[in-house]
């Protein structure tokens, strides 16, 4: 039933600092502490909501990107997220082969990226940043984006997406623990089946053997 991807999130990143622990969001004024490999946690969804305010107050929208799970339970154990202007469009063609007149696109190659891991303690801890864009951030004096309704709208449901797959995780977790009693119960049926079937077979035997003693007895 279990399942595992495998994939190398961190090719040596950094290693976290396990003495260094930090608030979800350290701020000072309008001001929010930049990431740092060895930041941590108290779950996936902090260093989710953090990173996501970390990119609206430099300028740049986030894009929720691969993870990791365990091929036990299913649990995400590391998570990456990025600039959404990360990776590039494909060109895309019509039906007879005819490029269609190219767009805009949002992607840019943009490498900004953060990736978290879960450690032994339960901690997300921040094993690799980049920093650097490719493109100009959208910032006001104040040092806010300057997105508009629509852009805002994505935000918002960035964080719902990310509020949808805890759901699905716990879910998850509840779905696994349910087959392993199913299959527990199972076993445990078969094993009290094959008692009575031994018991009903040994039954079945002792009343073929009386019942030819009592023939014999009687010379039939």
């Amino acid at each position: 039933m279990a399942f595992q991807i495998t994939w190398d999130l961190d090719k040596e990143g950094g290693k976290a600092d396990s003495s260094v622990e930090e608030k979800t969001a350290e701020r000072e004024g309008s001001e929010i502490l930049e990431p740092y490999v060895g930041m941590e946690f108290e779950s996936e969804d902090d260093a989710k909501k953090y990173y996501i305010e970390y990119a609206r107050r430099i300028g740049f929208m986030v894009r929720i990107m691969q993870r990791r799970r365990s091929g036990i339970d299913g649990r995400t154990l590391a998570r990456r997220l990025g600039c959404n202007k990360q990776g590039f469009s494909p060109n895309h063609k019509g039906t007879l082969g005819q490029e269609k007149k190219p767009r805009p696109s949002a992607r840019e190659g943009c490498k900004a990226t953060i990736l978290v891991k879960m450690e032994k303690t339960g901690k997300w801890v921040v094993t690799r940043f980049e920093k650097e864009h490719n493109h100009p951030l959208m910032i006001t004096a104040n040092g806010f984006n300057t997105t508009g309704d629509k852009d805002k709208k994505i935000e918002e449901l960035t964080m719902e997406l990310a509020h949808q797959e805890q759901l699905c995780s716990a879910y998850r977790e509840k779905l696994f623990a349910f087959i392993n009693n199913v299959e527990k119960q199972t076993e445990e049926l078969s094993s009290k089946i094959e008692v009575i079937v031994d018991n009903i077979r040994k039954l079945e035997a002792e009343r073929q053997r009386f019942t030819h003693r009592s023939a014999g007895s009687l010379g039939l």
